[in-house]
């Protein structure tokens, strides 16, 4: 009897890395010339910043930010390349696509009098490409090329978890932008109250057509931050596991999830604020959020995928919806005046665009209508074929 050959599958292109290479290339871009305002014409030739001198202030914390920010372009630059190129080219071109970036940024930032271009962020930069695109030429069999990170991948999760995955990922980052409330992300009503103030040029607060006027006692602001931690929770959690097949790891993996959120969140904290603040978090609201939330996913994650997949999107909504109709804490904004901006300005444009944007984006990822496709027909090859 003739032995069945098998053939390992052809190497496919990753179209999601595309898209994640895209959006990570926008984010740099709001993110290095945040906050897009007071331009004004360079004071020096525009390629200035090339002369090696070092900056007169500047901060290990910087250096490493820098670093660490360009690392997930170099890996997405090779995983974007891949299969069509791979190896020292895929390497080559990823890091040339994180030179050619931050020259254009650094060069645009002459036109930005709150940033300075620097020779040394050109070089940090260019160091973070080179080892994002190494470690995306080691690990692209792993993510792309049938290794066992893309076969737990399928193992554990349905084939249209991309996006899903791609919203339970940002969730700990949305964390490093300070919140008034624990899991209060998308408060539009602050923003655009600003916004209409300056457009307007006179004061306007949306929260106050309110029937409450926008203003609330001690006891309402402990209520909404409960309402809105113990929905942002739940949304959250049972967001990623509607996607999970029935051999996952559930709950080892929520919990991962949860612990990074909260780590990123007291880290924030610490960093923005003093080591002495880093639980400034954990007000007595969030307190009964999280056991409220916790109690809440106990029955909801006994439920149907369906069922998962419907109530992530309403808690989402409610979450949303309770952020936008909460008056702005005044003990948090009072803290917040000792928030040092300087040490944290590489970040605060992205960090905000991100807190804001994370409960569309989840909603989006969860009511996307490839969840609704049937499963594609399975072309791999039969035993006894010939």
């Amino acid at each position: 009897m003739q032995a069945v050959q098998r053939h390992r599958p052809p190497p496919q292109a990753s179209p999601m890395a595309r898209i994640y290479l895209l959006l990570y290339l926008a984010l740099i871009v709001y993110a290095s010339l945040y906050p897009w305002s007071a331009w004004r014409e360079p004071n020096a030739p525009l390629l200035s910043w090339l002369v090696w001198r070092m900056p007169r202030y500047w901060t290990w914390f910087d250096l490493l930010a820098n670093i660490i920010a360009y690392m997930p372009l170099g890996t997405l630059g090779v995983f974007a390349l891949y299969p069509r190129v791979q190896r020292w080219p895929a390497l080559l071109l990823a890091l040339a696509l994180g030179a050619l970036l931050s020259g254009g940024i650094e060069s645009a930032q002459s036109w930005l009098p709150t940033r300075v271009p620097s020779i040394l962020d050109w070089w940090a930069n260019l160091a973070g490409s080179l080892l994002g695109a190494a470690l995306g030429w080691w690990q692209t069999r792993a993510f792309l090329d049938h290794g066992y990170l893309h076969l737990m991948r399928k193992r554990w999760f349905i084939p249209s978890a991309s996006r899903g995955l791609l919203a339970a990922g940002l969730w700990p980052l949305a964390q490093l932008q300070p919140q008034a409330y624990l899991f209060g992300h998308g408060q539009f009503m602050p923003v655009l109250s600003d916004l209409l103030s300056d457009l307007l040029d006179m004061p306007i607060d949306l929260l106050s057509f309110t029937p409450y006027g926008g203003q609330f006692d001690i006891a309402q602001y402990w209520l909404a931050e409960t309402v809105m931690c113990a929905c942002g929770l739940a949304g959250a959690v049972l967001s990623m596991s509607w996607l999970m097949r029935p051999a996952a790891p559930r709950w080892r993996l929520l919990a991962l999830l949860l612990a990074a959120c909260l780590g990123v969140k007291t880290f924030s904290s610490a960093l923005v604020f003093t080591p002495e603040h880093a639980l400034l978090w954990l007000t007595p609201g969030a307190q009964g959020g999280l056991l409220l939330g916790g109690l809440m996913l106990a029955g909801l994650l006994q439920t149907p995928p369906g069922v998962q997949r419907r109530l992530a999107a309403l808690c989402l909504l409610l979450a949303l919806a309770t952020a936008n109709l909460t008056p702005l804490n005044p003990y948090f904004s009072a803290s917040l005046q000792t928030w040092a901006k300087g040490q944290f300005i590489n970040f605060n444009g992205a960090a905000q665009i991100l807190a804001l944007s994370w409960p569309l984006l989840a909603v989006w990822c969860v009511w996307h209508p490839s969840h609704d496709a049937p499963p594609a027909p399975s072309t791999a090859p039969q035993d006894g074929a010939h």
